[in-house]
């Protein structure tokens, strides 16, 4: 029974780190109906800058994180003017494909600017204490990870629903037409929205990186992608859904990690996405809606 729940621990504080990735994808999703492939790359260069201003200006963990959500909400920006701005009125399939170059643009680049090779995230940013509760292990920088995931995953609902930037993304995301009638700046808006998603998944990057302890410029490749099924799971367009999309990933990752089946664990996630676009393509908080053909 103890390791059931260790494990189910540890998928919690995995799933953390796939929520606050989701919750990017789908909050892009909801406003310009764009898959961001990019998204992943965003977390790896945020996980990089992590390390740059841990090794080099030796901040505390939470500077480092402060300055990585402000490096990372002006990437996403920059990417979404330059890459996705200019091809708005396009189609799908064009975007797509765009996000799919910029995803391998920027990881290209930091293979060319730092190398392919691993490095080790540092440690020195905080201690490792381990503590012994009910013969559960946790350690500090799980319940960091985890608190700070919670925090951050309140304070977009807080913006979201609170604030008049929060209500123009509603807006935005029901009819973006009617909204600019309205007075709303929809570029403005679309930038914001960018800027939140890109500014979680730098947290994200340096959160994993503390984690494992291992940094390299493809990591962002395959956690993107799951963190894509995560949205798709709880409900893409969702925010709610995202991240109970995450947890969900990160459970299901980790319990097939601990039955000696971690060979399929990558497998898992996708037959998950395969299962719900064939049973429940709105995802699990997700509402069938018909659209005028």
């Amino acid at each position: 029974m103890e390791m059931i729940l260790q494990q189910a621990l540890n998928g919690i504080f995995l799933g953390s780190i796939y929520a606050l990735l989701a919750l990017g994808y789908t909050m892009v999703y909801g406003i310009i109906k764009l898959i961001n492939f990019a998204h992943g790359e965003v977390y790896m260069l945020g996980a990089f800058m992590g390390y740059y201003l841990i090794s080099n200006f030796h901040l505390n963990l939470f500077f480092t994180l402060v300055v990585v959500m402000v490096f990372c909400a002006i990437l996403g920006v920059v990417i979404e003017f330059l890459a996705y701005r200019p091809l708005r009125n396009s189609s799908r399939i064009t975007v797509l494909i765009t996000a799919i170059g910029v995803s391998y643009l920027l990881q290209n680049i930091m293979i060319a600017t730092v190398g392919s090779g691993t490095r080790p995230f540092p440690q020195e940013v905080i201690a490792k204490q381990e503590y012994n509760l009910a013969g559960l292990r946790i350690s500090n920088i799980q319940m960091i990870i985890l608190g700070t995931a919670i925090l951050l995953m309140i304070l977009l609902q807080l913006i979201v629903k609170y604030t008049k930037m929060g209500k123009a993304m509603r807006a935005v995301s029901v009819d973006k037409d009617a909204a600019q009638l309205m007075g709303i700046n929809v570029n403005r808006t679309i930038s914001f929205t960018f800027a939140l998603g890109s500014a979680l998944a730098g947290v994200a990057g340096v959160l994993i990186g503390l984690y494992y302890n291992s940094i390299d410029p493809m990591m962002g490749s395959l956690p993107g992608i799951k963190a894509f099924v995560a949205a798709v799971l709880g409900g893409i367009g969702i925010i709610p859904g995202a991240a109970l999309g995450g947890f969900t990933i990160g459970l299901l990752e980790t319990a097939v990690v601990a039955t000696d089946y971690s060979a399929f664990k990558d497998a898992v996630v996708y037959l998950i996405l395969i299962v719900i676009l064939l049973l429940k393509p709105s995802g699990l908080l997700g509402k069938n809606v018909k659209e005028k053909v």
